[in-house]
Parts: structure tokens; sequence; C-alpha cells
């Protein structure tokens, strides 16, 4: 299974013991490289062969007498559907021939090099996630599942089994309610998956509002502070000021007009000493737009519906993947930390705090690698406020509800690909090629 992400594609070569009644699952083998697919807008060709490291991969790992019975699949997430035209489809039908040409393995009849939906990318994870946790297992003791909650570089998706204190309530008919039939049980899921509001998207809407705000800021002339570096008196460069960048760090960034993809600038923008939590958090709730209209309520945030977690999912187990492991992570002690929501914010006070702030952590100052990672990444305290408040303003989880980080469940890459292979190896016949 090929995941081809916005930021880079990743291959998980899976081994199932087809010995039983119904494929179980052993293991995995995997790689990424990177850039993206849609990184290679207007040239396909290009596209299609950067796959082949990564298939070169499942060429050595799967015994050679099994190459023609073993299925690939190619799924595309949020980088490619933001890709404009028919640069997209191009791309697909590049990489489906390279593939049919070049590799003996199996494309199935349908959906083998696909664009994914939005809604089946979070289920998968969902599947994978409480597959590897044991909750689908109907066989042991009982065990709720977990909501999953995946955050990639141009979207995030929720995914959790609402459990209502009335039968009288139900989740409201919609695309974003997914009846799943999985292991002879069938789940009611409440699902979204939010277009956009990845974290790489997120920090260019940032940017982009810091910028804009800073240019009609009431008497200035120009959005830019002077900055006088050797002391002479003299500006010698200028800078915007950004809240959401760590305090003494500073970042180049590209700012894109919202209504000319076209029509791009580069400018450079600093925490200075206006970096901070507090001030990060006011501009990134203007980005979530919370205020947005409500047509069914309940509502999370841009309008969408979501039924209220604090009733259908109290004291629910959560678990976050993806971008919310790869920024908090590397900054918890080593051992086994309690997380909670307001953990993002308290992480986020001390990075945005600057390299000060920084030192007065002893895990951190202590470990040069963090050190350098924290200073090589000024939009830390960006991304950290905006998990934050994406929890707590966006879903409206309890600051003191309890979250899980995962990356890996033994052994096993947690997201979507363990999930969407499941389905594909239970529900239909493997044919081999002749």
């Amino acid at each position: 299974m090929i995941d081809a992400g916005s930021t880079g594609s990743r291959i998980h070569v899976y081994k199932f013991n087809n010995c039983k009644s119904t494929p179980s699952y052993e293991y995995e083998v995997f790689q990424m490289t990177q850039p993206g697919l849609s990184s290679f807008a207007g040239k396909p060709v290009d596209a299609a062969k950067s796959l082949d490291i990564l298939l070169d991969t499942a060429v050595r790992v799967v015994p050679k007498d099994l190459h023609n019975c073993t299925p690939v699949a190619v799924k595309a997430t949020a980088g490619l559907r933001l890709l404009p035209g028919t640069q997209s489809t191009e791309i697909l039908k590049a990489v489906e021939k390279r593939i049919r040409q070049r590799y003996d393995f199996q494309l199935p009849e349908r959906d083998g090099v696909v664009i994914m939906d939005g809604k089946d990318e979070g289920v998968y994870a969902w599947i994978t996630a409480n597959y590897l946790l044991g909750t689908l297992d109907k066989g042991a003791a009982p065990r709720s599942t977990y909501a999953v909650l995946d955050l990639g570089g141009a979207s995030t998706q929720i995914v959790f089994e609402p459990s209502f204190p009335s039968s009288s309530e139900k989740i409201e008919a919609g695309e974003h309610k997914y009846d799943l039939s999985f292991g002879g049980h069938t789940y009611e899921l409440y699902q979204h998956s939010y277009l956009g509001y990845g974290l790489m998207r997120a920090r260019a809407h940032v940017h982009r509002l810091v910028e804009f705000m800073a240019s009609i800021r009431p008497g200035a002339s120009s959005p830019y502070h002077s900055i006088d570096i050797d002391g002479d008196g003299t500006p010698d460069r200028s800078i915007i000021p950004n809240p959401c960048l760590a305090q003494g760090t500073e970042r180049t960034v590209e700012i894109v007009d919202e209504k000319d993809k076209s029509k791009k600038k580069t400018v450079t923008m600093g925490g200075a000493d206006v970096g901070s939590f507090e001030a990060c958090d006011r501009v990134v709730g203007l980005v979530l737009a919370k205020d947005a209209v409500c047509e069914v309520k309940p509502c999370s945030f841009n309008g969408v519906y979501q039924p209220s977690l604090l009733d259908s999912f109290k004291d629910g187990q959560v678990l976050l993947l993806s971008y919310f492991y790869d920024r908090l992570a590397p900054l918890l002690p080593k051992g086994n930390a309690a997380l909670s929501v307001d953990s993002f914010a308290s992480m986020a006070k001390t990075v945005c705090g600057g390299e000060k702030a920084w030192k007065g952590v002893s895990h951190w100052a202590g470990n040069a690698e963090v050190m350098e990672e924290l200073r090589g990444r000024p939009e830390w305290c960006l991304d950290l406020t905006f998990m934050h408040a994406l929890l707590k303003m966006g879903y409206e989880f309890g600051e003191k509800q309890r979250v899980d980080i995962g990356k890996k469940i033994k052994g096993t890459e947690l997201g979507w690909c363990l999930g969407a292979t499941i389905s594909m190896v239970r529900g239909g016949e493997l044919k081999c090629k002749a």
C-alpha cells in the first residue's frame, strides 16, 4: 500500500497469514521518500518515477513467486486533491502506467491508483488503530473504541464512535455518518475530513493573516519593522513581527494571494519579543472560523456538524496521530508521561518563549538535538498552538481530556494504510496474474 501524501510518499509492505478462514496480519516493512507526488505538478512521468524507490523495496521484500498474487494500491490524499485542473489525473495515469509496465504486482480492477476520499482516510486510520489496540476483537472482553484524530500536511480528520446518553439521540444523517461492518460487527461512526486544515496549510493561513493584519495596522505605512542589527543607529533590514514564531527566531515565508494563486511574495517574519502562545492563539482562532454559520447543530468549527464530545464521548479514549505525535513527542521527557489537551498549551507557552525559556527545561537544555531542532523550527510555536486550538476550540475537548499520541503500535506504523489494506484483503477475492 502506497500512501501518496502531501509532503512525501510511503510504502507499507504487509505480511498476512492466509492459512486461516480470514487473513490475519503479521508485520510490515516501511519506507518513505520525499517530496510528495503533488510536488511534480505538470511533470507526471517524473511523479511516477519517484515511486520506484518504494516499489523496488517491495520487489526485494515480497518473495518472487508471490509477486503476481500480491496486490498493490496507490492512494493519494489531500496534496493531490488540491492540484488545479487535470494535473492530478495526469499524475495518477502516469503512476498506473508505470506500475503495469515495470512491476509484476497485481493492481486491483477498481481503485488501484486513486485520490482517496477524505472520509475513507479517517475511517481507515480508525480501523488501523483500533485493530492494533484490540478494541475490534469482540471475542475478548468488550472494550470501548478509541477516537482517532489524524493531522496531515493538507488536511485533518476526526473519527469516533459516539455513545449517546439517551436512546432517542443519534448521529444526524449526512456524509459525516459512516456505517462500518468489520469482523461481523457493525459500527456507527462519526467522521469528517477538513481539507485545508492540515498543519502546512494552517501555517500558510496564519502567515497570510499576520501579513495582512500588519499591512492595515493604523498609522503604518509599511507592515515591516526596521531592525538595527549592528547597533549603529541605522536600520539594516526589515521584518514583519509574527506572534506565532518563537521569540528571537525568524523565518522567510512565501505568501500566496488568496484570490490569485499565481501571485506570490517572499517576506521575512520574526518572533522578536512578540512571540507568545496567547497572542498566537488569537490569530489561530480566526483561522479556525469558530463563528462560521452552523446550519445543523452542534458544530465543531468552520460550520461543520459534530456530535458534542462532552455528551457523546465523555471520558472516551483519544489517540492522536501524525503531526500531533511528531511535534509533541520530541519534547517529552523519557518515560510514559500522562498527556491531556492542556499538555499542548503548556508546551506551546514554553516553546513560544524562545531559547531562554527552552533552557529552563532540563531535559531540553541537556539535549543538543532537541535544542537544535527548536532553533531550526521557529514555527514549532505555531504548530503546538494550532494543535491545542484544534482540540479545544475546534473539537471542544475539555482541557483535562486525556489523550495518547502514537506513531507505531506493535511495530506497525499508524495511519490509514493498514486499515485500507485489511479492507482490500478481507473485502475481495485475491486474483493472481496469469
